[in-house]
């Protein structure tokens, strides 16, 4: 079951369900338009067939009476069969005549068999193929005689029969039979029955235009739904003749398939007779079957190739998520140097992408933290390392003992207590370097104290700082060296007076802390390094370069604890001439009302 829950497996079974379901929906839809039309069209040719066979059937009827009219028209047949001559000779002339007649009506059709007249004195006047004349004697007692006997001049069709009805010696070969009575037409009197054999091959190919299938029986039945002739095998289940529906008169034909066989019927004007096709459904149904047979065929098919194509787009978009996955897990070791490089649809290129462009901002994140967290080290070092500053030391320590020496009690217990708190200060590192503006001038004024006393009047501070700012959030030791390098480089080098300002600014939305001096300067060499050394991504050995790349170093460990407090924006700013002094601007952030100190830390 794990392996159904990848992308891959899911969008493949997705797919393909689709795929499959809209395959059977269509190929159901497919089938049951097919098995209607596939209905109808054989209905309807059905229909036709069975609309011809009715048409050739009364052509068919229409001309055997057509034939028996002919004879019972027949002028010098009437005079024959009524006179009764004496003279035997004439009497066998008569019997001649007419079998002359008969033989000429004969030969007018092909399909004719026989053609017998029976006069009402018991005579029977043939003409036949084979065997004429041999008559069985009884035929005034059979069924066929009595239909004709009963009729009223009308034709009447006595259908198929295994044989001659009359001929003995043609018992074996059907015949369809039909006859009439013959009637003087000037007197309307009977003067025979007329009965006429013909082959029924020409009425069975008709009765075989009915069939559309193998399966398909032919009946045709009289009024009294008796058959007359039939398509029925041997050994075939015959239908229930009498509940078989009858085609009304004015439609003339009947289609019925709702049952279990398609049943079409006909009515012929010249007989009444009804003909009947009755056609298996499973017949019918075979085209359908071959029709599904194809759609099957077609529908593996197009399962098969669903399969391919289902294949192909889940390892097309699964591959390249696969890929992104394995990379993520490189990542979560802690591999951030890899990239997934893909060529798939746009929106998996976009993921990529984004994934490539966050590990990489990752990996320079952490590098950045890795230099910050250095800097910030050095920087906490260095600071604590200028506050116990050996020569600083050596000199207070030599001062105290001079004012010591002097007795100078007031100066010295000054310089003593300075000193004292700035150790206490920069000694106290439990807050993460925080510290506020206020704080750090005061701690500048302990440094100041000390500083002045030891240049013996050189120096003249001035500090002018807005009350508004003094809890303004800043890291500590943030004024301190910068004073001290004024000192240093700039004040301590001058003859005359010193002169070292610090006040505050606020420029839009940053407040800016300015050190001045009025010392020595830099020229823009040195300016440039100091900057360029402030500025730089690596941090280079103290004791590398000149007392300019020195100063830098340490402008840069207060710069890079401003950037990692407040952000990119803030930090420091110099400016210097040579003999003119140097301006050094701390930028911080302006607190907002209400706003505590610890909000800013770690802003950017």
């Amino acid at each position: 079951m794990r392996r159904f829950r990848s992308i891959r497996s899911r969008l493949f079974l997705l797919f393909m369900g689709c795929m499959t379901g809209i395959l059977i929906l269509m190929s159901m839809l497919y089938y049951n338009r097919t098995l209607s039309i596939i209905h109808a069209k054989v209905g309807d040719i059905a229909e036709k067939n069975i609309s011809q066979t009715a048409g050739l059937f009364n052509l068919m009827l229409q001309g055997y009476n057509s034939l028996s009219k002919s004879l019972n028209s027949n002028y010098e047949l009437t005079r024959l069969l009524q006179e009764k001559p004496d003279d035997p000779a004439a009497e066998i002339i008569n019997e001649r005549t007419i079998t002359n007649i008969i033989g000429a009506a004969y030969y007018s059709r092909d399909d004719v068999l026989g053609i017998h007249i029976l006069s009402p004195d018991g005579k029977v006047y043939s003409y036949e193929r084979q065997f004429a004349g041999v008559i069985d004697n009884n035929y005034a007692q059979t069924e066929w005689y009595k239909k004709l006997e009963a009729s009223s001049g009308n034709m009447v069709w006595l259908g198929l029969y295994p044989g001659s009805p009359i001929n003995t010696l043609q018992a074996e070969k059907q015949a369809f039979v039909f006859g009439r009575k013959l009637y003087d037409l000037d007197n309307h009197k009977e003067i025979g029955i007329l009965m006429i054999e013909t082959n029924p091959s020409p009425m069975m190919e008709a009765l075989s235009n009915v069939s559309i299938s193998p399966g398909t029986q032919v009946y045709i039945l009289d009024e009294a739904k008796k058959i007359i002739a039939s398509s029925e095998r041997k050994g075939a289940k015959r239908p229930e003749l009498d509940r078989l529906p009858q085609p009304s008169p004015e439609d003339n034909i009947f289609v019925d398939g709702t049952s279990k066989e398609l049943i079409v019927a006909a009515n012929t004007t010249m007989a009444g007779w009804t003909i009947y096709g009755l056609t298996p459904k499973r017949d019918i149904q075979a085209e359908v079957y071959r029709t599904t047979k194809v759609l099957v065929v077609v529908v593996l098919a197009l399962i098969i190739l669903s399969t391919v194509l289902a294949s192909i787009v889940s390892r097309n978009i699964a591959s390249p998520l696969k890929l992104l996955i394995r990379e993520m897990k490189k990542v979560e070791m802690g591999n951030f140097s890899g990239s997934v490089n893909v060529d798939s649809f746009d929106e998996i290129n976009s993921l990529v992408s984004s994934f490539n462009r966050m590990v990489h901002r990752m990996d320079e994140l952490i590098e950045t933290i890795k230099i910050s967290t250095v800097s910030e080290k050095n920087a906490q070092l260095q600071a604590l390392q200028a506050q116990v500053n050996p020569h600083f030391l050596y000199n207070t320590l030599d001062m105290i003992y001079w004012m010591l020496d002097e007795q100078e009690n007031e100066r010295l217990s000054r310089v003593v207590l300075s000193l004292s708190q700035m150790f206490r200060y920069s000694s106290n590192w439990e807050e993460a370097a925080r510290t506020t503006l206020g704080r750090e001038l005061e701690q500048i004024g302990h440094y100041l104290t000390i500083i002045e006393t030891r240049l013996g009047g050189r120096l003249q501070t001035n500090i002018d700082a807005n009350a508004a700012w003094l809890d303004a959030p800043l890291p500590k030791m943030t004024i301190q060296p910068i004073i001290e390098n004024a000192v240093k480089y700039g004040l301590e080098p001058k003859e005359g007076m010193g002169v070292l300002n610090v006040r505050t600014e606020k420029e839009g939305n940053k407040l800016l802390i300015k050190i001045e001096d009025n010392g020595m300067g830099m020229d823009a060499g040195t300016l440039e390094r100091v900057k360029e050394t402030m500025h730089a991504k690596h941090q280079r050995p103290p004791d590398a370069d000149s007392p300019g790349r020195r100063r830098g170093i340490g402008l840069r460990n207060v710069h890079d604890r401003l950037v990692m407090m407040f952000g990119g924006p803030y930090g420091l700013s110099i400016e210097s001439k040579p003999l003119q002094g140097t301006t050094v601007t701390v930028a911080i952030p302006i607190p907002a009302e209400g706003e505590d100190e610890d909000e800013h830390i770690g802003g950017g």
